[in-house]
């Protein structure tokens, strides 16, 4: 079953965050992922607001999950660390 990774972030440093993306997307599309929504519009109905959303769509859970624990995705998120308040979570869908 396809799989969503859902990202709620709150970017306090641009520069470091700039470098973080700039490798994690060439790590997510190596692994079968794309964006399907990068920081856009949304709306906060509960919870802790983080201005950034993005979601991108992987053919399975464990295709996410090995994204992200690939050499390539935690070299971007060295970039992250330190640049953001961030929560991620790996969804399976129901299609």
């Amino acid at each position: 079953m396809p799989a969503l990774w859902i990202a709620h972030v709150n970017v306090t440093d641009e520069e470091a965050y700039g470098k973080y993306a700039k490798l994690a997307g060439p790590a997510i599309e190596k692994h079968g992922g794309y964006f399907i929504a990068r920081a856009s519009r949304y709306v906060q109905l509960e919870g802790t607001d983080r201005p950034r959303n993005v979601v991108a769509k992987f053919p399975s859970v464990e295709a996410a999950e090995t994204c992200y624990h690939s050499a390539e995705y935690q070299a971007a998120l060295d970039y992250a660390r330190d640049a953001a308040e961030r929560e991620l979570v790996i969804v399976e869908t129901t299609e």
